[in-house]
């Protein structure tokens, strides 16, 4: 008997649904619903304007307000008027707020570990669930201009140097090649992009200029888990969109054969393939494109 994919779809549906609690009336036995510590924890992370979270969290008006009263009523939260919007509130943890929090933070971190550790192949079962994240997410992909030298990015990097390393016939030796120097992807001169899916980086793009009229791009890197989004292309076009806020007229990057949807993508979306342009020892196809 063969199981069709929407059996599939609903059967692991119905597994997350009870692994994490969804539908029980006191999320990790502390009193209240899943919705509510929900909110809770994008409070305590960092979010403020209560439309914001809603949007954030997917939920409607009415059940907002019910979360945010109960939340408030349990002197966890305060809610007061936006001093720059009065249409808009600000939510704030209290003390006790805080407490709480911290107490859903380890409580569901030693849920994490304590799932993972029934894995023979906790690695296999984590790139299972970065797959199946990212595609759930992926409309609320956002791209942020970080530094190349911050983790975020320094995390895409790394990953980037790892793989080429394995995919590439010779290796890979990031000390022999031209490794863009972290001044050139910051503006004025360029920018370094980074795709963050729910706090977690999947993504990145440099472009590194010299303050002239030509630029290069560089260090395109799409997590494994976010292949077949359309992550690369997204990324390429807001590389270009800033390189023309930088009135750079001309694009240029270098590639290798071995990385054939790198290669494909550029053919696609307009590149011309050149002359090579650097003494890279990395690189074997070379691509232009005039904005």
């Amino acid at each position: 008997m063969t199981y069709d994919p929407v059996f599939r779809v609903r059967r692991f549906n119905r597994a997350v649904t009870s692994e994490v609690g969804a539908l029980d009336t006191s999320f990790l036995g502390r009193g209240r619903p899943l919705g509510a510590a929900r909110v809770l924890n994008a409070i305590g992370h960092g979010q403020s304007d209560v439309a914001v979270i809603r949007e954030f969290l997917g939920l409607d008006s009415g059940l907002m307000s019910r979360l945010l009263r109960s939340l408030e009523e349990d002197g966890l939260i305060e809610t007061v008027a936006n001093p720059q919007d009065a249409r808009r509130r600000i939510a704030t943890l209290t003390e006790n707020g805080r407490s709480e929090f911290h107490a859903y933070e380890e409580m569901s971190d030693a849920q994490a570990e304590t799932f993972l550790a029934r894995h023979s192949r906790p690695e296999e079962l984590l790139r299972a669930m970065d797959i199946v994240a990212s595609s759930l997410r992926r409309d609320r992909v956002v791209f942020e201009e970080k530094d190349p030298r911050h983790e975020d990015a320094r995390y895409c990097l790394g990953e980037y140097y790892a793989e080429i390393a394995l995919r590439f016939e010779k290796g890979f030796d990031v000390s022999l090649s031209r490794d863009p120097d972290a001044g050139d992807m910051k503006r004025p001169r360029g920018a370094f992009m980074v795709a963050i899916s729910d706090g977690l980086p999947i993504g990145c793009v440099g472009l590194k200029g010299s303050g002239g009229e030509v630029a290069e791009i560089k260090r395109l890197w799409v997590a494994p888990s976010a292949r077949g989004l359309g992550l690369a292309k997204r990324l390429m076009t807001a590389a270009e969109s800033i390189a023309r806020e930088l009135s750079i007229k001309v694009l240029r990057l270098d590639t290798n054969s071995a990385l054939s949807e790198a290669e494909q993508l550029y053919r696609r979306t307009g590149w011309d393939e050149i002359e090579r342009f650097n003494d890279d020892p990395y690189p074997d196809l070379f691509f232009e494109k005039r904005l």
